[in-house]
């Protein structure tokens, strides 16, 4: 949302308020911080083993609040996360507009991903305002009875945002292991997984692979910013950690991200956002997920579904380290998810939909 509230303040016709759930403190925390946006509202509704319905209940009643205090003309939110459905929803109750950036995302399984396609199919039907990335995602919302008039194919604003971050970057200081890691590796490879439908035996074969990956080649090495999450950390430090070339660390701020991004050869996560990052910075990803949401980078080809498949996994990933051919194939094509104006499109619709006369 960062490009979206630069160009809203930008225009000169609004007066903007951020709030903040906290669905992830520290790592929230230290992207605020790094891109200057401190929120006017915090709920900070996170505790120790919540659940979804808990979170779900904090966040509609904390907004529903923030509204009440703020009564706003609009209520904008990004994503697919319990917090964009609890917006749309406490919106809702007040009768104030909806925007939803990034609409019209669709899988078509409402488990997969979890809980965030039902997130997003939900909110979607109380938007009054859909900015959707793509084409696609323009006829998904179609398909499902959305008015065509209160659609608008925007790009996606991760896209401003890594292009923004990516020239700024260059002085970010990055951990001294991630750094000689990077400078040690013929073929550094970076490494994200976090989502709930892949706890158990699918990130276990994950790591697997990546283990297989390292171990059958010495110009390997892997960087893995392991989320918080005991679902994860327990068994990714448990079946990777002290491998000479694997670096299990911390979640890093979102410079330090996009630098070791634009660093590494080959992508594997099963992040949204990354599926759309990488192509912006032509790196090749592959999909640990076994059903996405962003089928465009997968049908221009700069992003290949491979699942939590052990062995899937390593032949895909050997071909792109090892084939300057595979690797090229995929660099080269285009990224489907935005041009970079994605931030001053969006702002000049809200504009006319208020009624600007700028």
């Amino acid at each position: 949302m960062w490009p979206v509230v630069d160009a809203l303040r930008a225009d000169g016709s609004f007066q903007v308020r951020l709030l903040a759930t906290a669905q992830h403190r520290d790592m929230l925390d230290d992207v605020l911080r790094v891109l200057d946006m401190p929120p006017d509202h915090d709920l900070n509704v996170m505790t120790e083993d919540q659940k979804l319905a808990d979170v779900t209940a904090q966040c509609v009643t904390g907004i529903d609040r923030v509204l009440r205090q703020e009564t706003p003309a609009l209520v904008l939110a990004e994503g697919d996360t319990t917090t964009v459905l609890a917006a749309a929803l406490a919106a809702y109750y007040n009768r104030i507009p909806f925007g939803h950036v990034e609409a019209g995302l669709r899988t078509e399984d409402k488990y997969a991903p979890f809980p965030e396609e039902m997130n997003r199919r939900l909110a979607g039907a109380l938007t009054d305002l859909h900015f959707a990335p793509t084409a696609r995602a323009r006829e998904n919302l179609l398909r499902e009875g959305i008015a065509p008039e209160t659609i608008h194919v925007c790009g996606n604003p991760v896209v401003d945002a890594v292009q923004r971050i990516a020239a700024r970057d260059a002085t970010t200081q990055l951990p001294a292991a991630i750094e000689a890691l990077l400078a040690g590796s013929a073929r550094p490879v970076l490494v994200t997984a976090h989502r709930r439908e892949s706890f158990g035996a699918p990130l276990e074969s994950v790591c697997h692979a990546l283990r297989e990956i390292a171990d059958g080649d010495p110009g390997v090495g892997i960087v893995f910013p392991v989320h918080p999450n005991p679902n994860v950390r327990g068994p990714v430090t448990g079946l990777l950690g002290g491998h000479a070339r694997i670096l299990l660390g911390e979640p890093l701020n979102y410079l330090q991200f996009i630098q070791v991004m634009k660093r590494v050869r080959l992508i594997l996560s099963d992040s949204g956002g990354v599926q759309e990052e990488a192509p912006s910075l032509r790196k090749p990803v592959l999909v640990l997920r076994e059903k996405t949401e962003r089928p465009e980078g997968i049908a221009t080809g700069v992003a290949r579904l491979v699942g939590t498949d052990r062995a899937r996994i390593v032949q895909e990933a050997r071909q792109l380290l090892g084939s300057a051919e595979a690797y090229e194939r995929m660099v080269a094509a285009t990224n489907p998810y935005g041009d970079g104006q994605s931030g001053p499109r969006i702002a000049a619709i809200i504009r006319a939909y208020l009624g600007g006369t700028r």
